[in-house]
């Protein structure tokens, strides 16, 4: 039992055992099996989202406060009182986290136009939901908005964009020996541990400033602050500006609710949950694109389709994600196809597609069993590409690739 939660799911070890073919599915084909109403937008039935997630959260903010008023002044009666009330804080804790994640889920959704059928309340929605949680929603937005058009694009791509050979300044693969990669990937498990939890932690944190694991293509500097910042168009530049008015605005909040609560509470209220936010996101941001099994593309055999299919679906921590993460994991691929499709209704379109894509689509029970096996395999397996090759997979530690490309015969004239 125990040994299962650590193993690769069946439908990966049979992805990775099996030679990749370049899909040649269009668009066309996916977007004539999908029903018309599946890309209606509902404002009130969107709205109804926010509205849930926002009250639950002030809820559990509420809770939260009672356990540190006089009235709970019996949690110190006894020891095992004090456990209880640490056994609550840390509910409070994940629970809000996960609230705060929802809030996230859903201004991703305001930047893709599909909580409201009107421009102007997806913004106002996202801006708000973003701010709070200090997240620049227009910068964002635009990079976000980038990444989905050129998905898996080894040129193109913004986010979690692959390193390649020469990066790490290794010899050509042909020369290359056990004591290279060595040099360049070998560190102790304490290590891989730290610099997975700092990943988690502070990976979203970093990325917003300094471009961290975000496109090479862009200079030293980058960030997702100043207007001029490489990623931004001129007409784009007043919402950086906006946005950044805003997070200006958020911190002075926070600056004078902390006078008034206290420090201790502000932490335990809003940073720790803030910080699991993080996590949360870095984790599903990243297991929807990281994966030994899933190609990235160069310019000659990238496609809007290929790119897009470049991706995983994952029942990330099951019920929870599908209820307050808005689907962003468990139909990431028709999200990416179809980013127009509400995400209440991703769970139909992926039903659709997957009738089109039959062998071609990615799907990983990992995160059924444990969560964490899959963010190790990812972060232990998918470590460079290879320069030259115009479809490239993730290799290892060891220079090695888990998914490789099938022979494509030649055709003779």
């Amino acid at each position: 039992m125990l040994s299962s939660a650590f193993a690769d799911s069946p439908e990966y070890i049979t992805r990775k055992d099996t030679p990749f073919m370049p899909s040649k599915i269009t668009w066309n084909e996916l977007h004539s099996s999908l029903p018309k109403h599946i890309f209606r937008r509902s404002t009130i039935k969107g709205m109804s989202y926010v509205v849930r997630d926002v009250t639950l959260a002030i809820v559990l903010h509420r809770l939260a406060w009672f356990l540190e008023s006089p009235a709970t002044v019996f949690f110190e009666s006894s020891s095992f009182l004090r456990l209880v009330k640490y056994v609550l804080w840390l509910f409070y804790f994940n629970a809000q986290g996960i609230l705060f994640t929802s809030w996230w889920c859903l201004a991703h959704e305001a930047s893709h136009g599909t909580l409201s059928s009107f421009a102007l309340v997806n913004d106002a929605v996202g801006f708000v939901l973003h701010t709070f949680l200090l997240v620049p929603y227009f910068s964002w937005k635009s990079s976000h908005l980038s990444h989905h058009a050129s998905t898996a694009s080894v040129e193109r791509d913004e986010n979690y964009v692959p390193r390649t050979r020469s990066s790490f300044a290794l010899p050509p693969e042909d020369r290359a020996n056990v004591a290279d990669y060595r040099e360049a990937f070998e560190e102790t498990p304490m290590c891989t541990t730290f610099r997975i939890v700092a990943m988690q932690v502070f990976g979203l944190i970093f990325y917003l400033l300094f471009n961290r694991k975000g496109s090479p293509r862009h200079p030293p500097g980058t960030n997702h602050f100043s207007p001029y910042s490489s990623p931004f168009k001129p007409h784009e530049r007043s919402g950086v500006v906006m946005s950044d008015i805003g997070l200006a605005f958020m911190v002075y909040l926070l600056y004078q609710w902390t006078k008034q609560v206290g420090f201790g509470h502000f932490f335990r209220s809003y940073c720790v949950p803030y910080l699991l936010t993080n996590h949360w996101i870095v984790m599903l941001t990243y297991l929807q694109h990281t994966d030994p099994t899933v190609p990235y593309y160069r310019r000659s055999q990238w496609t809007f389709v290929r790119g897009a299919l470049a991706s995983v679906d994952r029942p990330f921590l099951g019920w929870i994600g599908r209820v307050f993460f808005h689907n962003v994991s468990h139909n990431h691929i028709s999200h990416h196809l179809f980013s127009s499709i509400p995400f209440y209704n991703q769970p139909l379109a992926t039903a659709c597609i997957k009738k089109v894509l039959r062998k071609e689509y990615n799907y990983d029970s990992t995160m059924s069993r444990n969560s964490f096996r899959a963010l190790y395999r990812s972060f232990t397996e998918c470590e460079f590409i290879e320069d030259g090759s115009n479809i490239v997979f993730y290799k290892n530690r060891s220079g090695h690739a888990n998914h490789v490309l099938a022979s494509i015969p030649s055709t003779s004239s």
